[in-house]
C-alpha cells in the first residue's frame, strides 16, 4: 500500500491534521513530519546545498529513502511537509519506485493569511511569496494529477476521515489516485 504524503503552503493545515491524525491513531499509523529533520538558516542551505530549493530537494529524496522500506512493512506511513511534486517523484524512482499517494492540501488565500497571522501568530508568512508558493503548488497538483484536498471550509474532522480514508487505500468518490 502507499504512503501518503500531505504537502501544501504554509497553513494549508498540514501539520495541524497529521498531528491529530498522530493523536487519535497512534498504533495504526506512523506520522511523519519534514520539517523535524530541522531547518538550517537559509544561508546554511545555500552553503550546503546551494539554495532553498537545492536543500528541499535532498531532504525529499532522503525521506523518501528512509520511508519506501518502513512502507514495506503494511503499516500506514503519513509524512507531511513543503516540498514539490517532483522532488517526490525523484525520490521515489531514487528509492526503488516507492508507492506513494501525494495529497495537496490548500486554501485560499485569505484562509490561508488568517491561519498564519491569527492562529499561527505568524504574520510574516502571510506574504506574497508564500501565496505565491501556495499558487505553484497548486499549477503542479493539477498538471501531475495529484489529489487536492481544498481545508477553506472543511472542518478539521473532515480532513482527518479524508486522509485516514487515503492512508487505507480509499479514493476520493469518483476518482483514481495518480
Amino acid at each position: 500500500m502507499p504512503f501518503v504524503v500531505l504537502i501544501g503552503a504554509a497553513g494549508s493545515g498540514k501539520t495541524t491534521i497529521a498531528r491529530a491524525i498522530a493523536q487519535r491513531y497512534p498504533d495504526a499509523v506512523q506520522v511523519f513530519h519534514f520539517d523535524r529533520i530541522g531547518v538550517p538558516p537559509v544561508e546554511q542551505m545555500i552553503a550546503e546545498h546551494g539554495s532553498g530549493e537545492g536543500w528541499q530537494r535532498a531532504k525529499t529524496l532522503e525521506w523518501m529513502a528512509r520511508l519506501a522500506p518502513l512502507s514495506r512493512s503494511g503499516r500506514p506511513l503519513l509524512l507531511e511537509g513543503q516540498t514539490r511534486l517532483a522532488f517526490l517523484a525523484e525520490g521515489a524512482r531514487a528509492a526503488g519506485g516507492a508507492a506513494y499517494l501525494p495529497i495537496l492540501l490548500d486554501c485560499d488565500d485569505e484562509t490561508r493569511s488568517r491561519r498564519l497571522a491569527l492562529e499561527r501568530q505568524q504574520p510574516e508568512l502571510a506574504n506574497e511569496e508564500m501565496m505565491n508558493w501556495a499558487r505553484h503548488l497548486r499549477g503542479a497538483a493539477r498538471r501531475g494529477g495529484c489529489e487536492i484536498l481544498d481545508t477553506s471550509t472543511l472542518a478539521l474532522e473532515q480532513c482527518i476521515i479524508e486522509v485516514v480514508a487515503r492512508l487505507h487505500g480509499d479514493s476520493p468518490a469518483g476518482t483514481i489516485p495518480p
